[in-house]
This record gives structure tokens, C-alpha cells and sequence, in this order.
């Protein structure tokens, strides 16, 4: 898959297949190309050449109206910036999008995901009244209470300290481990390999390593002696 916007190249030639339940963490530094290869998966944006195929179907030449029905359906977003409502309560928040496709959702399933999140007791309050972490959690559970095919994270915790990401980041392999969906986390931190069951390297739009780089507790054990991204080229 190619991408261009308008004479800026965002994705070369870029190849990723997911396994099914299969948590997928894309790493790499600021400007690789990471948001533009999530926004294309998700229908977002198009390629400006090659296909996306999500559960088998090809996405890349449906029209809006069919890739609306997708999102709602097959595909769910969590933005680093959260996109929580500020209007309504953390409760209407999470059912937000049963409410806007009049869909339900298992009882048990809403009470379990809303308690492994540490929500319960925050149900009836407004988004603005709990912390950033706490926020993130919301946007992770409104994106897992559709029981989408695919769950695609945007640096989901970006600006958290260590605890609150780990919090995060559990939550979102909990939905690989339990629910039989996939998740595509993109960072530039490379400490969320660690959750992760594959970890690809992208660089100015390239992989630079293909799945099969360690994921999990080795590639905590290098993510350790990784130089700051920015500042040098470990690969």
C-alpha cells in the first residue's frame, strides 16, 4: 500500500498482515507514517495505491456509505485525543454507538468491560470530571462495546504515566485474549510492545521490520536499550 498527500509520501510500498485474535503493535518514530496506515485501515483515507481488507473484505473501493455501515459494525477507533462527548454522562458516552446504529449489547458484557476499566463508580459523571487516564478508559470501552472484528488504537497512550498506560493497554490485549478480536495499536513508544503478540517497525513509511520482531516480555527486555526515537536511529 502507497499513500501520497498531494507530493509527500506518508506510506512506501507498506505491507501488514493481522492474524486473527491477534494484538499488532506498529511502532516507530514520529512522522513514519503510523496515523496514515490506522486511517487507511479504517476507511479514513484511501490509499493512493494497493487494497485494505478487513475480515476478507476488500474496503478500498467501497463507497462512504458502505464504510460508515463497516466502522459501525466491523471496525472501531480510539483517537489519542479521546473524543468523548463533554455533553454527556460517561454512561451515555460508552453506549453512544449502540444507541447511534439501535443496536444492544450483552448486559454481561457492558458490566465486565466496565469494571475491568474501573468505571463503575463513575457512571453517572461527566468526562471533564475525570482525569485523562480515566477518559482514555472510556474511549477504550465505548470502542469495545460493539464487539468489533478489529480495534484500531492511535497511540491511545500518549501524555499517561507508566501505570495509567499499562491500565490501557491491558484492557485493549483483554479484547484479544477474551473476546476473539484484533487489535492495531500504533506508537512511537516502544514500550507498548511489551503487550503486544507482533511488533512491525515503520520508518519514513517503510517496515523496517516485518511481524516476527519480538513482541511481549523480549521486547520489553529491548525496548529498554532503544535510544530516544527522535534523537537516533536504532534500526
Amino acid at each position: 500500500m502507497t499513500k501520497y498527500y498531494g507530493a509527500k509520501k506518508a506510506l512506501e510500498d507498506t505491507t501488514l498482515r493481522c492474524p486473527k485474535k491477534d494484538f499488532t503493535a506498529v511502532l516507530g518514530p514520529p512522522g513514519a507514517g503510523k496515523t496514515t496506515l490506522l486511517r487507511c485501515a479504517a476507511g479514513l483515507d484511501r490509499p493512493t495505491s494497493g487494497t485494505v481488507s478487513i475480515a476478507g473484505q476488500n474496503i478500498t473501493d467501497m463507497n462512504e456509505a458502505a464504510l460508515d455501515v463497516l466502522r459501525s459494525e466491523r471496525v472501531s477507533y480510539v483517537f489519542s485525543s479521546r473524543n468523548l462527548l463533554p455533553s454527556l454522562t460517561v454512561a451515555e458516552n460508552l453506549t453512544l454507538p449502540l444507541r447511534l446504529t439501535k443496536r444492544s449489547a450483552p448486559p454481561s458484557l457492558v458490566i465486565d468491560l466496565v469494571r475491568r476499566a474501573g468505571l463503575s463508580e463513575h457512571l453517572d459523571s461527566m468526562p471533564t470530571d475525570l482525569c485523562q487516564s480515566r477518559q482514555q478508559l472510556v474511549a477504550v470501552v465505548r470502542a469495545m462495546i460493539t464487539s468489533p472484528a478489529v480495534i484500531l488504537a492511535d497511540d491511545p497512550a500518549r501524555g499517561l504515566d507508566p501505570r495509567s498506560a499499562g491500565e490501557v493497554l491491558d484492557l485493549l490485549a483483554s479484547y484479544v485474549r477474551e473476546h476473539d478480536g484484533n487489535v492495531l495499536l500504533a506508537s512511537h513508544d516502544p514500550m507498548v510492545a511489551a503487550y503486544a503478540d507482533q511488533t512491525v517497525l515503520l520508518k519514513s513509511g517503510r517496515v523496517v521490520r516485518e511481524p516476527g520482531f519480538p513482541a511481549g516480555k523480549a521486547a520489553l527486555e529491548r525496548a529498554v536499550h532503544l535510544a530516544v526515537w527522535e534523537a537516533r536511529d536504532p534500526f
